[in-house]
């Protein structure tokens, strides 16, 4: 394989030898997931306790595809250029019926944004990158390989956890338990908690074959190519990827009576993928046979137990809605949690989280069942359907909306939840925030390089911003005694508007919007932000 897939050093815990003092948050699992959670807990100054099992990044590339909303929270993480630099770009993605192209999509059209509509890269780099983020805050992450959770309880105050070791088993008490494991959650195993949800009984196979010569033919910009029905996988579906150093993930779909153990074999894959790439020269890097299912808990917050990322939601690949839907739950809760640790904010608050991450997931599982069940047609009457939207979808746009291969991670608007006060702007209280170049004293630079990880009231021209305690201000146009940058694009005014004064949420999102800068009304909407009584 050409990643080095180096193992972690395992590090005797203290707690094999004497007790250890209660710890603010233990986070178990080191996926991206628990990583970036770890991270942006730091970025706020609160400590946690890593636990992973393993010592090794995940083999095989899993999740690829990063979305520009993920991209914009890894930004503020410290690792998004890094993920750009290295990652395959891409925001065209084409869709074929049989050989025939039916029509292609542009995810992200408009310039003036840091990052692009995709990225492709191995969710190994993303370990990598992450693991040595985290190495960087030394005081303020304790990252532990070979660490098994074997028990937890939660005893209403704190959560009380027995580890196993190379070493032994110990124990440890933390105030916060986060459960970043994965689909199989052992935590949500022994709680006992209900996974409700619907099973696909499809096969898929993902296999990533390195090769120099691409397989895009004469397109030189890597794109996402899905085929219905192709020439090669005659009656079922394909998706071809491109990633870093020359691997191409190759998804095909086969059938609900497909033995994994049987098609997970060089013998049958190597036809198969001939049948595609044909004479090119490849080599096979990784290969999965898999089915999934698109479930949720109810609650992501069981008192002092808090669910992560697969732990808490699942979804079918296509769409890119896992790590990416995780990632977003990280930026929802870590500004929480760091002010409910921190005192700035009741514990209530954390069922603020359960509130808009519940709805992100349920946004998810939508979209990623109506993706499988139009790709996967269960009667020949949904197979009819599909097959005349295809052919209407080559010279009629309308049909175009119909096709379903996965539609694409998009940030989850939190509008009409309880954190938000209502509003009109041409970005309402709940849109994410939308990005826009800006330059400044020092050059150059992005808005959503100047809002990172604080509340943030963002205004136009000449209108002075009060001062609040917590809140950081930052001009567009205008001179005053806080940081304004110049729009000198035009970008930012044209998503914004002037007439408005904006209230950020630390996560990005809009939380307020103002005509004026009504100094009590802005602590009003402060306060509902961070779940205080108004």
């Amino acid at each position: 394989m050409p990643y080095d897939y180096a193992p972690f050093p395992y590090v005797a815990p203290p707690g094999l030898t004497e007790p250890e003092a209660r710890h603010p948050v233990v986070i178990v699992g080191a996926g991206p997931i628990g990583l970036a959670m770890a991270i942006d807990l730091a970025q706020h100054g609160v400590r946690s306790v890593i636990l992973d099992d393993n010592n090794v990044v995940s083999v095989g590339s899993r999740a690829i595809c990063w979305a520009k909303r993920t991209l914009e929270i890894f930004d503020r993480l410290g690792v998004g250029e890094r993920m750009l630099e290295k990652g395959v770009t891409w925001k065209v993605g084409r869709q074929f019926h049989g050989d025939k192209e039916v029509y292609s999509f542009d995810l992200l059209p408009e310039p003036g944004h840091k990052y692009p509509a995709f990225i492709n890269l191995q969710q190994y780099y993303v370990e990598q990158y992450l693991v040595e983020r985290a190495q960087e805050f030394p005081d303020l992450i304790d990252l532990r390989f070979l660490n098994k959770v074997i028990d937890h309880k939660d005893h209403g105050d704190h959560v009380e956890l027995t580890v196993e070791t190379p070493d032994g088993t110990y124990g440890l008490e933390t105030e916060f338990y986060i459960a970043c494991e994965g689909a199989g959650s052992p935590t949500r195993q022994r709680m006992d908690l209900p996974f409700e949800g619907q099973t696909f009984e499809e096969h898929f196979l993902i296999v990533d074959v390195e090769m120099e010569q691409s397989p895009f033919g004469d397109h030189d910009t890597p794109e996402r190519w899905f085929w219905f029905a192709p020439p090669f996988h005659k009656g079922q579906s394909a998706l071809l990827h491109k990633q870093p150093d020359n691997i191409y993930r190759i998804d095909l779909q086969l059938g609900p009576e497909t033995d994994p153990t049987e098609e997970a074999t060089e013998e049958k894959v190597i036809p198969r993928i001939k049948a595609i790439v044909g004479d090119t020269p490849f080599r096979l890097d990784w290969m999965s046979v898999y089915k999934f299912r698109c479930a949720k808990l109810d609650r992501f917050v069981h008192n002092r137990v808090l669910f992560v990322g697969d732990s808490a939601h699942v979804v079918s690949p296509f769409g890119a809605r896992g790590g990416n839907g995780g990632i977003q739950d990280v930026d929802n809760l870590g500004w929480k949690l760091a002010a409910v640790l921190q005192g700035d904010a009741p514990k209530t608050l954390l069922e603020t989280y359960s509130e808009e991450r519940t709805h992100g997931s349920a946004e998810n599982i939508l979209n990623s069942s109506r993706a499988t069940n139009f790709m996967t047609p269960k009667s020949p009457i949904e197979a009819l359907f599909r097959d005349e939207v295809l052919n209407l979808a080559s010279d009629h746009p309308f049909a175009r909306k119909l096709i379903n291969s996965g539609r694409l991670s998009r940030p989850c608007s939190l509008e009409g939840k309880s954190l938000q006060t209502p509003g009109s702007a041409p970005q309402p209280p709940g849109a994410p925030l939308i990005d826009a170049p800006l330059s400044g004293p020092d050059g150059p630079t992005w808005l959503i390089s100047e809002v990172k990880g604080q509340f943030t009231l963002l205004g136009f021209g000449d209108t002075e911003l009060p001062e609040i305690e917590g809140i950081a201000r930052l001009g567009i146009g205008g001179q005053h005694a806080y940081p304004c940058f110049d729009d000198s694009e035009g970008h930012a005014r044209r998503r914004f508007g002037t007439d408005h004064i904006y209230l950020i949420r630390p996560d990005g999102h809009i939380c307020a919007v103002f005509d004026s800068a009504d100094n009590a009304a802005i602590q009003t909407a402060y306060n509902r932000a961070r779940g205080m009584a108004t």
